[in-house]
């Protein structure tokens, strides 16, 4: 007599599935009723199995005769119509139900229309079927955790027993729909760890503990530990808003509207929210959003957000993950016409990790100061009031969560005459000093430390002290020990190097001319400089050989990390604004190269990645799918523009006038798994190639179509756009101006561009650039994809960052290894000893160890390669990561003058592998792979995997 969606509960944990990384959940489609099983399962709304277990009920009362009959048959068919239609007018557009509601309405029912006797033994039934199965479960718990009973201390500090039968329906839940896991083992394990009187969230938080243990034998785990981890905090933030004390996945498709609804009304009362949120349709949003995405998380990924990202009141997180990007995506729609579509089209693609706004987007969107950009580019300026007011201007910028990079370049140099003093300058370090202590002091609200980069052009009299500024040794009041440095490099140092030639250092307020020319206009003027230093017309002046001054930069990046090498002329040839002023210096991450003026324009930059892997569909990538996200992610990040709280009036003045935005990518090295294709392979280079092609098209596109919509941005006129001349095409004034001898860089297509430079041409672009390459070093974990363009670090390591220690294990290897019988603890045991990597396990394939290359066994070459098929395609940069195991000198010359002559326009990090290290320990003592965190940069001697885990580059992402 019960409906047929009530059958018994069948467990999900072994069921097959085709990904190794992440489940994919189906969202309920609008106008869609679904109704949940007790086990969890979700189906579609049946009328039909409401007629069979209606008509079953009428035949144990009146017998088969009576069942039959058309009074019967029309009584059941009017019930079922009733109820059917009770359910659409309480969710017209669509929804989930509980089983148990069904019955409840097929009782009330049958009461109301006088079937008392049926009504009461479809009642008796339901509550038999209830003991029975209360019973069942009841002996397999037994039979799982024994017959001791666990009391635990609750929150107003009385003890009571321990729910065993709720801790078993949450792992049974976190366990669904994943193959390989086993939601017994993990109650088992955590009921033995648990102590009479444990509070009773320390209970909860064993289950989370257990579970991580088994990551490294099956990366399915991961995704049970996130969901483990989820229930502990809806129930953290269900007490704070009032809604319920603790609640399963489930019965989250119930509350997650009420919740939401809730938190609004908390966060906006408590200061925390803009209550320009408070006046959508919050109807419609709160039926937006999907609970079953909650599943997508991994530990890490889920981790993060509770601890760096949710809004908290009072230290208690008050978000739920899908109320957290909501809350994002209308903090990001506020301006829209139609507020509440663009913000569940927003919503979707957040939710679903297709794109992924930047960190500080994802911190402040919504709230009362939405500081949403990510990078700020800066130039200091020849007196101490300039001086002064730039570091004033990185504290109010780096206060709200702002990447900082300062061209330090017009900043006079030791020794050079000072008129206003009669006296000579103490030059740039220790005002260098100053900015670094000042990043430490503003920690962005205790979230990170100050993040700041200095540039400093090559021919800069103080040039070698500033390479020496992350030297351990030393005076350390010459020393910056916080901040990045990167070398802003012109083509003509390079020139010299090659023919090894003299170098000249100048101080720049001698030559104030050189900070702002590039290309020929460059060596040119230079050229000039050097003869009149010969003649003793320049005081402050210093000749030596290049090669000595390029292996002293390349010294220091092996010791230090830093200088980072960045070139200057290409980044000014290639740059679409070059008609309205000169790129002085990149970002903290190296991938924003954007015109900056002293005074009068603080450059600004609004950051956010699409997640490739999201956009493979058998083999092959998804460009319609791409071209959907692409579109949305552009608008998302243009209109940040507008909402965007500025602390300093000349980064809005820049801003608004240039609109500038840095679409970026992650996940490549997952899109590249997805494919059978080896990161050495030509053709990954040719993937690399071909999907930044589609990211370009389809963002320049993008930015027209908005142009068309609401205007091309105030300083379009005499752009390289307005020109026709696309990314790909400013290749050739970078070749023109170098001399074709200093650089080779392949220069196809495969699109239809005629077409869009026209369009480009005709109608404009809303956004003076469009593409940049970021880290995304915090947001690739939240969506659990790999960072940025990087290669995989280790097949098996534990990472660690300020959320603490995470084992992180290659789902695609360990399939692959399952499907050839190779994966066992034995395997497991290797890898933690060979530190994650295939190459020295012997019964590993080559093609499978090739396939699986860590990122120090992928020649820098290939990186190289890959970076500069892309570059073609971006009118910014990318924060491309060096990787050698064992550098030299000779290496390092290589690498750097390859990515000079392959057209790139900066670089990053250089990482070695010396500084790391990993505990030999075996998978049965329990304990996690000790291996650290990370590669180095070289010389360093705490390993990090990237800067965001000090963390310092994610203020970019």
């Amino acid at each position: 007599m019960e409906t047929e969606v009530s059958k018994p509960e069948q467990s999900a944990a072994k069921t097959p599935t085709n990904t190794p990384s992440r489940p994919e959940i189906e969202a309920t489609k609008p106008g869609e009723i679904r109704v949940i099983r007790r086990n969890g399962k979700v189906t579609p709304y049946d009328d039909s199995k409401i007629e069979v277990a209606m008509t079953k009920a009428f035949l144990a009362v009146e017998g088969g005769a009576a069942a039959a009959s058309s009074r019967v048959h029309e009584t059941v068919r009017q019930l079922t119509k009733q109820i059917t239609d009770a359910f659409k007018r309480r969710m017209p557009g669509g929804g989930i139900i509980h089983i148990e509601d069904v019955q409840d309405q097929v009782e009330l029912a049958l009461m109301r229309n006088g079937e008392q006797k049926v009504a009461r033994s479809y009642v008796l039934y339901r509550e038999e079927r209830s003991r029975e199965r209360a019973a069942r479960d009841t002996a397999k718990l037994d039979a799982l955790v024994g017959d001791n009973q666990v009391m635990v201390t609750v929150e107003d500090g009385s003890k009571r027993p321990l729910d065993v039968e709720r801790l078993h329906t949450v792992v049974v839940e976190a366990c669904k729909d994943l193959s390989d896991v086993e939601p017994d083992q993990i109650l088992k394990d955590t009921m033995r760890n648990l102590y009479d009187g444990v509070a009773i969230k320390d209970a909860y938080q064993a289950l989370v503990m257990t579970a991580r243990t088994m990551i490294e034998k099956e990366p399915n785990y991961t995704y049970v530990t996130a969901r483990l981890l989820l229930d502990s905090i809806r129930s953290e933030a269900l007490r704070e808003l009032g809604v319920a004390k603790r609640a399963t996945q489930s019965e989250m498709n119930a509350i997650y509207p009420e919740a939401f609804k809730a938190y609004l009304s908390v966060g906006v009362e408590n200061e925390l929210l803009s209550p320009e949120l408070l006046s959508f349709d919050l109807d419609k949003i709160a039926n937006a959003i999907k609970p079953e995405r909650d599943m997508l998380f991994t530990y890490l990924g889920i981790q993060t957000l509770f601890d760096r990202y949710f809004i908290h009141k009072d230290e208690v997180r008050i978000e739920l993950p899908q109320v957290f990007w909501m809350r994002v995506a209308m903090g990001l729609a506020v301006n829209e016409d139609d507020r509440e579509a663009r913000a569940i089209e927003f919503y979707d693609v957040l939710s679903t990790f297709h794109y992924m706004s930047s960190t500080p987007t994802l911190f402040n969107s919504g709230t009362l100061r939405p500081q949403l950009s990510s990078c700020y580019l800066t130039n200091v300026p020849d007196d101490l009031d300039g001086i002064y007011g730039a570091i004033k201007d990185n504290a109010l910028l780096s206060k709200f969560a702002g990447g900082l990079g300062n061209d330090w370049t017009p900043v006079r140099g030791l020794g050079a005459y000072i008129k206003g003093t009669n006296g000579k300058s103490q030059g740039v370090v220790p005002f260098l000093k100053v900015a670094n202590d000042t990043a430490v002091a503003v920690n962005q609200g205790g979230k990170r430390k100050g993040a700041v980069c200095a540039y400093l052009e090559t021919w800069h009299i103080d040039i070698e002290e500033f390479l020496e500024l992350r030297k351990n040794t030393g005076d350390d009041r010459r020393r910056t020990h916080d901040m990045n440095s990167a070398n802003w490099v012109p083509d003509l140092f390079l020139k010299r190097v090659s023919s090894d030639g003299d170098w000249t250092l100048f101080s720049p307020n001698e030559v104030p001319d050189l900070h702002d020319l590039y290309g020929k206009e460059f060596e040119e003027r230079y050229e000039y400089y050097e003869e009149m230093a010969k003649y003793g017309k320049i005081k402050t002046a210093k000749t030596i050989p290049a090669n000595v001054l390029w292996r002293k930069m390349l010294s220091m990046l092996f010791e230090t990390g830093h200088p980072w090498i960045t070139f200057k002329d290409p980044c000014n040839l290639r740059s679409p604004q070059q008609h309205v002023g000169v790129v002085h210096s990149s970002n903290l991450c190296t991938e924003i190269t954007l015109n900056t003026k002293a005074g009068e324009e603080i450059a600004v930059c609004n950051l956010g990645s699409v997640n490739l892997p999201k956009h493979m569909k058998d083999g092959k990538l998804d460009t319609e799918q791409l071209e959907k996200t692409v579109s949305t992610a552009v608008r998302m990040l243009d209109n940040v523009i507008d909402i965007n709280f500025y602390p300093v009036d000349t980064a809005r003045k820049s801003n608004m006038r240039h609109r500038p935005v840095g679409l970026g990518l992650m996940g490549f090295q997952d899109a590249l798994y997805l494919q059978n294709i080896p990161y050495t392979s030509e053709a990954a280079v040719d993937f690399a190639d071909n999907a930044m092609e589609a990211i370009s098209y389809y963002a320049i596109q993008a930015s027209t179509d908005l142009a068309e919509e609401r205007g091309s941005y105030e300083s379009f006129a005499g752009s390289l756009w307005s020109q026709g001349i696309l990314p790909i095409d400013s290749i050739e004034k970078l070749i023109e101006e170098r001399g074709a001898e200093f650089i080779e860089v392949d220069t196809s297509s495969t699109m239809d561009w005629d077409t869009l430079r026209e369009r480009v041409k005709t109608i404009g672009m809303r956004n003076s650039n469009v593409m940049a390459i970021a880290p995304t070093a915090t947001i690739s974990n939240i969506s659990g994809v790999s960072q940025s363009i990087e290669p995989t670090y280790q097949n098996l390591y534990v990472k660690s960052n300020l959320s603490g220690e995470f084992t992180v294990v290659n789902p695609y290897m360990v399939k692959e290894l399952k499907a050839r019988k190779l994966w066992d603890s034995v395997m497991v045991n290797d890898l933690k000893y060979y530190e994650g990597s295939l190459q020295h396990i012997d019964r590993i394939p080559s093609e499978i160890k090739e396939l699986f290359a860590t990122a120090f066994e992928v020649e820098p070459k290939w990186l190289v390669e890959a970076a500069s098929r892309r570059q073609k395609w971006i009118d910014q940069a990318q924060s491309l990561n060096l990787y050698m195991s064992e550098p030299s000198g000779k290496k390092l010359d290589m690498v750097y003058r390859m990515a000079w002559f392959r057209g790139l326009k900066t670089t990053y990090y250089l990482r070695s592998l010396g500084a790391t290290s990993t505990e030999k320990s075996t998978i049965s003592d329990g304990k996690l792979n000790a291996v650290s965190s990370g590669p180095a940069a070289v010389g360093s001697a705490a390993p990090k995997a990237c800067a965001i885990d000090e963390p310092d580059c994610e203020a970019c992402q």
